[in-house]
């Protein structure tokens, strides 16, 4: 799907920004949107991104472990002095099927440490330097799998993602009368490479076309009113309009992106 949106290119200069998980999907849409917009972005992930990302600083850094977040954070303090804008992106499962006998105690740990106490410890690490300014913005990238889990395949992801939305709120409370905003975006499915390569293994498994494959998919959500997954850069444009000053009275919210997926109110 093509942006045709207008870009203010000086809507976000000045501003230091970092993206975990900002090299594929979603992730590097929003490191992208942000950087377009005037922003100093820096990414952090396992591996760098296949393409280079045009003046987007990189930390190559497994944030699902402590040792990861202090070379972030050490990096970021020392090479930026901070952040004003913090995008806790990175998140996902690698857990098996099978439901909760399925799950050992590993299986929980690697789910809790990516999905929320990544989050918890860098907030930790780079909030200082916005309580003392007086300013920024944190945005945790949760899921709609917190209120709709899918219990047989994704059950630590979702119950980590249900916390982060929890902690988010929490941390709203405490920081946005300091002059920190902290917001939570829950994207339903996106359309990203490794959703396009998990299509393409369910439609050549079950013998059907990628179409099928990709309604399969969807009915297994309980449908997409929409007709359709979100593409990364629309999650991307809702996440920089949440960091932009147009935003600014936005705080201790969730926003849901998934093109009416969650059938209830």
């Amino acid at each position: 799907m093509k942006n045709n949106i207008e870009i203010n290119q000086s809507e976000f200069l000045g501003k230091r920004v970092l993206v975990t998980g900002g090299t594929k999907g979603a992730g590097k849409a929003i490191a992208e949107r942000l950087a377009a917009g005037g922003a100093t972005v820096v990414t952090t992930a396992r591996t760098a991104s296949e393409e280079q990302q045009e003046n987007i600083h990189f930390i190559k850094a497994d944030i699902s472990t402590r040792a990861g977040i202090d070379e972030v954070i050490n990096q970021v303090l020392s090479r930026f002095n901070g952040v004003d804008i913090l995008i806790n992106n990175a998140g996902g499962s690698s857990a098996p099927n099978g439901g909760f006998a399925a799950l050992d105690d590993q299986h929980w740990d690697d789910a809790i440490n990516t999905n929320l106490l990544a989050s918890v410890r860098l907030d930790r690490g780079l909030l200082p330097v916005m309580l003392t300014q007086g300013s920024g913005v944190i945005i945790h990238i949760s899921s709609i799998q917190r209120s709709l889990p899918l219990y047989d395949s994704t059950l630590p992801y979702a119950a980590a993602k249900a916390a982060l939305t929890n902690y988010s709120k929490s941390l709203s409370n405490e920081v946005s009368p300091k002059g920190v905003r902290v917001l939570t975006v829950s994207p339903g499915f996106i359309k990203t490479e490794a959703a396009e390569t998990f299509i393409k293994n369910i439609a050549k498994s079950s013998g059907k076309s990628y179409r099928e494959g990709l309604q399969s998919l969807m009915d297994s959500l309980g449908g997409i009113p929409m007709g359709r997954p979100a593409m990364p850069q629309e999650v991307a444009e809702l996440v920089a309009f949440l960091s932009s000053d147009r935003a600014k009275y936005l705080s201790g919210t969730e926003f849901v992106i998934d093109g009416g997926t969650i059938p209830t109110v």
